[in-house]
């Protein structure tokens, strides 16, 4: 992974939205709105450790807008979580809902603690103890959590079953990303991975480039990458290089096979989190290259999918020549001077916010699914999921293409505006 230093992920955030603000001559009452959470909420999760000692935990929960619907974001377990990257995450989560075009705003959640050091009872109550306290804050009509880093379909599960103790009923609308038959939609496992594919397979229309005719390279080999590749592969392209967390050596490595690495292969020597055994990978012919490896591979296109600040100001000068198609899977995973550097090249980014928006255009069918308690077959999820992802890149291109604008700034205009559209609608400004 690229170095942290003082990398802030809430700056990050308000500097794209204040050079949005900008650009669309935006008034001051909106910008102050839109700048800051409109609530967030800082709490304590006291738990006894399986060796019966009590140990408390930090949670966190951001609700950025609701003024299109109720809030919609993940709940991150992570050893450097803060409250600035939740605040982060929940204003881009505001723009992709805008940008994807769904009834929902952003919200985002968080819990400072290590899965990998954690034993599964642990983790229940950890998850049920960050139910407890904000249940009365959370809901299906006001703000509806779902998986994000390091939660799976079993804590999300965890959640609801508390959050529906404390209320007395069944309310699957709660939350989002829940295991297929107790609530679930089929294809949201998929979703994220295959919505950054559908917008990189319009991105390649654009450019009269065939799929079969590319490579790329990966960083990171969770969900997202991993059915990223798949999809990749599926309509013709290549895969040649994936990066990992170590968890053992507490750092990153790359994985590169030239002919392209084989995906189920690769995913029977992978651990849950996304983690690939480098000694079985030497044995399977992959070269085991250093963290920042992946984003200086001779590709023609990279899918940085793991965490914020990875392309930086110090390393986007590796980035090949040959690179004609970046497609941010992550969220946040470019920093403002990278971001300069890729759009003087004239290198095609499909941002983040609408890259990934797969998740929780997904999700927001999971949603619709638990309220109406009626389910959908995986061809007719998927079937949506591809028309409101190829709509979303559609209509970010128009105004790319009419404004004259790189896309990551078409992405904010079209998202900022539709939001504070909403705001006004209401009448809070």
């Amino acid at each position: 992974m690229a170095a942290k230093g003082s990398f802030n992920a809430f700056e990050m955030a308000r500097a794209q939205f204040d050079k949005t603000a900008d650009m669309i001559g935006l008034d001051r009452a909106t910008r102050d709105l839109l700048r800051s959470p409109l609530r967030e909420y800082h709490f304590l999760i006291p738990i006894r450790m399986d060796d019966g000692t009590p140990q408390v935990f930090q949670g966190f929960r951001c609700q950025h807008n609701d003024a299109r619907g109720p809030c919609k974001g993940g709940i991150r377990f992570h050893p450097q979580e803060t409250i600035d990257t939740v605040r982060a995450l929940s204003m881009w989560m505001t723009w992709k809902c805008a940008v994807a075009d769904i009834p929902l705003g952003g919200g985002k959640g968080g819990v400072i603690c290590d899965p990998h050091n954690l034993s599964a009872r642990e983790q229940e109550q950890i998850c049920r103890g960050w139910v407890r306290q904000i249940a009365r804050n959370v809901g299906p009509v006001s703000d509806v959590p779902a998986p994000d880093v390091m939660t799976t379909k079993q804590h999300m599960l965890w959640m609801l079953d508390e959050y529906e103790r404390i209320n007395g009923g069944h309310y699957p609308g709660l939350i989002t990303g829940k295991p297929v038959g107790m609530g679930g939609s089929l294809g949201r496992k998929e979703a994220t991975g295959y919505g950054v594919v559908y917008t990189l397979r319009e991105a390649l229309k654009q450019l009269d480039v065939r799929p079969a005719d590319t490579t790329a390279s990966m960083q990171g080999f969770g969900n997202v990458s991993q059915f990223a590749a798949r999809l990749y592969q599926q309509i013709g392209g290549t895969v040649k290089c994936v990066s990992c967390w170590d968890q053992e050596d507490q750092v990153s490595y790359s994985f590169r096979k030239e002919d392209g690495i084989d995906l189920d292969q690769l995913l029977s020597i992978t651990d849950r989190f996304g983690g690939i055994d480098k000694g079985k990978a030497r044995d399977l012919g992959y070269e085991v290259l250093d963290a920042d490896a992946w984003l200086t591979q001779d590709v023609d296109i990279l899918f940085p999918c793991a965490l914020e600040n990875q392309i930086t100001a110090e390393n986007v000068g590796s980035i090949s020549k040959r690179v004609k198609v970046i497609a941010e899977g992550a969220n946040g995973p470019t920093t403002p001077e990278a971001d300069a550097v890729i759009q003087k090249r004239g290198i095609f980014l499909i941002p983040d916010f609408l890259a990934n928006a797969g998740g929780v255009t997904c999700s927001y069918f999971e949603q619709v699914q638990s309220n109406m308690n009626y389910y959908w077959a995986e061809d007719d999820v998927l079937a949506r999921l591809d028309h409101k992802m190829t709509s979303a890149f559609l209509a970010v291109s128009e105004v790319a293409t009419k404004q004259n604008l790189y896309m990551r700034d078409a992405a904010y205009v079209l998202a900022v505006n539709r939001v504070a559209q909403a705001c006004r609608d209401r009448g809070w400004i």
